[in-house]
């Protein structure tokens, strides 16, 4: 088994991603980037989320769960606002009985007095058991991972957001929501998948895009207009993997293939001069007049939050699930938590012996 301690900086960051996910998986193992999973690591998250579900539905049985980690102290690190991301981690922390300490604007830390946010860091990793962080600078948690693997108290690192390129987690539970969208349909294998919006900077469509390479026969179709296209990186990766895929921005012919269409906003947070106002998105849309074009099974995304780009007339429709998306990721999370620690096993011993309903 790698591990981390054992290779410099310096040659660890120019590793191909599909190499340093072999280094997070050791003891503590780390959550940082898309490509460190498997699909049976996969398979047993969403096994275990689903359990933790179920199990929490009883009041004795989220009794029982809060003492798993009651031991346990983890520290809310988010440098950049976030408040779905902050707040499903905090419960997926309140279920397991995880206390939580957090940090959300760096200008309340040491920062402003000159501090690195290396240090910053390390300073919160004496006071806790896990650091859970979302940063504006692509590839910090690695940094602190590695970092920490060199020092006397290495504790496991959960990144809840990188930049624009790795937003490992939310691609759990996309991956946990469209497998409960097919569980009575075959799973997620030969499944069409369309990514629609802004590709180019939505660090949660790179996550997933890669996570979908693990099941068999699986079209990605990436649709956007042309500034906003998926980049030639995730395109290499999914040639790698001997994915097929579809660049277009022709939205109308892909809506009555994709089995599941993932929609995302416009990232403008990233803008220089506001250039996004530039480009015209008016069909990269689903509104009510689309829902007869879409498949009756289908499932329709969004990480949120959203703007113009998912009409709320259909919120109600059963194809929509992106409130449950964000549900389940509470759920997701908790059990990345709770198999981090190593304790999964008295989660699956409990429903076992008291077989919670569904």
């Amino acid at each position: 088994m790698k591990k981390l301690s054992t290779i410099s900086w310096q040659d660890f960051k120019v590793l191909p991603l599909v190499e340093k996910g072999a280094y997070f998986q050791g003891e503590p193992p780390h959550t940082l980037i898309a490509q460190q999973f498997s699909r049976g690591q996969l398979e047993s998250l969403c096994t275990l989320a689903t359990k933790i579900k179920r199990i929490n539905k009883r009041r004795d049985g989220a009794n029982f769960l809060k003492t798993l980690l009651s031991d346990k102290r983890a520290m809310l690190y988010f440098a950049q606002p976030s408040s779905r991301t902050y707040l499903s981690f905090n419960a997926a922390c309140q279920i397991l009985g995880l206390d939580t300490m957090d940090v959300r604007d760096s200008k309340t830390s040491s920062e402003v007095k000159g501090e690195s946010p290396e240090d910053t860091v390390r300073t919160f990793s004496s006071y806790v058991d896990m650091i859970i962080m979302r940063h504006p600078a692509g590839g910090f948690a690695e940094r602190v991972a590695w970092m920490l693997a060199h020092t006397n108290r290495e504790i496991p690192v959960i990144n809840a957001g990188s930049g624009a390129d790795q937003h490992p987690t939310q691609a759990l539970l996309d991956i946990y929501t469209l497998e409960r969208s097919f569980e009575d349909a075959g799973g997620i294998d030969g499944k069409s998948v369309a990514f629609v919006g802004d590709l180019k900077r939505g660090r949660t469509v790179r996550s997933l895009s890669w996570l979908l390479t693990l099941y068999n026969d699986v079209k990605i179709h990436f649709v956007a207009p042309e500034p906003l296209q998926i980049g030639s990186d995730v395109l290499a990766l999914l040639d790698a993997a001997g994915t097929e895929y579809e660049v277009t921005q022709d939205f109308a012919s892909v809506m009555p293939l994709a089995d599941a269409i993932y929609m995302t906003r416009i990232q403008d947070e990233w803008d220089v001069e506001g250039e996004s106002r530039a480009i015209d998105t008016s069909t990269f849309r689903i509104g009510a007049e689309h829902m007869d074009t879409i498949k009756p099974d289908c499932a329709i995304m969004h990480p949120l939050p959203r703007r113009e780009e998912i009409c709320t007339q259909i919120d109600n429709d059963p194809r929509a699930v992106y409130w449950r998306q964000m549900r389940n990721g509470m759920w997701i999370r908790a059990a990345l938590i709770l198999s981090t620690f190593g304790r999964q096993d008295e989660a699956h011993r409990y429903y076992d012996e008291y077989k919670p309903e569904e």
